[in-house]
């Protein structure tokens, strides 16, 4: 009796955090299936709407409505870039804290988890005082270069690493295998969940990036997808002192820049489960 009490209680939380996260999602759909009149002036707002009475116009105003191309293209290369850059970084990092013996490993890798206690604000400084100094301010180098390491992917890589047991490495030391070729042909493979992961959440997380590229993309030839949601290209009078959100194309091209994140997501998520599993809690 306990145990169906139990199991009751644990889906019925589960059940209701579900509900919890997609209503956004379904608010974000059923809005950009109305037509702007009625979100603008209707006092008890819908939450379901006839087939009949849905906008589907409205996805395709969204996409010319302003350059969607080059704004997905900016995004692609900078999230592909970024990804590439991260996981080879974190490999690399991984590798050195999991197996390679140095002075002072444990001490640099303590330093290296000491800063994910340091507030994002202060790296957006420094970051942009670098960046300026460098010249990159308007270019897409600035969207790039800056997030290619993170700490937490190259902590979360190490504890995937760890689980391999040292006498594989040993045993394929003694037999002459260098220490990259056993990086790429033994521990890469037996990692990929946890490698997979990494490139999800970072290529994730370059596509939803909005402070950072708002703060150093300036021209709109290097916008990426989510400042350009937030342009007046969805206002009723571009420029004007009283333009007004056109909200339903708004979040018709939200939606539609969604989308592939969500079915990407759902398409690899066992990899992502798999990936955290593996990393599990070894020191």
């Amino acid at each position: 009796m306990l145990k169906i009490v139990r199991l009751t209680v644990t889906y019925t939380f589960l059940t209701l955090m579900a509900l919890f996260i997609f209503i956004p999602f379904y608010w974000m759909i059923l809005t950009a299936l109305k037509t702007n009149l009625e979100l603008t002036e209707s006092l008890n707002p819908r939450f379901v709407i006839g087939l009949g009475e849905m906008q589907w116009v409205n996805f395709r105003i969204a996409i010319t409505r302003f350059n969607f191309g080059t704004y997905i293209w900016n995004t692609i290369v900078v999230g592909v870039l970024t990804m590439l850059g991260t996981v080879v970084t974190t490999i690399l990092a991984a590798f050195a804290f999991a197996r390679l013996e140095f002075k002072g490993r444990e001490f640099i890798f303590s330093v290296l988890l000491l800063t994910m206690m340091i507030p994002g604000e202060l790296y957006t400084i420094t970051n942009f005082v670098t960046v300026s100094n460098l010249g990159w301010l308007n270019t897409l180098a600035a969207l790039i270069f800056p997030f290619m390491v993170s700490v937490f992917y190259i902590f979360f890589l190490r504890q995937a690493f760890k689980q391999i047991p040292d006498t594989l490495y040993q045993a394929a030391r003694v037999d002459g295998c260098g220490d990259f070729k056993y990086l790429t042909r033994v521990m890469i493979p037996i990692a990929k969940p946890t490698i997979i992961t990494i490139i999800i959440l970072s290529a994730i997380g370059a596509w939803d990036a909005y402070i950072w590229p708002q703060l150093v993309a300036n021209n709109e030839e290097n916008w990426l997808i989510s400042v350009a949601l937030r342009s007046t290209s969805f206002t009723t009078d571009s420029g004007a002192s009283d333009a007004r959100p056109i909200y339903n194309i708004q979040l018709a091209a939200t939606a539609l820049v969604t989308v592939p994140l969500i079915i990407i997501f759902f398409s690899l998520k066992k990899f992502i489960i798999s990936g955290v599993g593996r990393s599990g809690t070894k020191g």
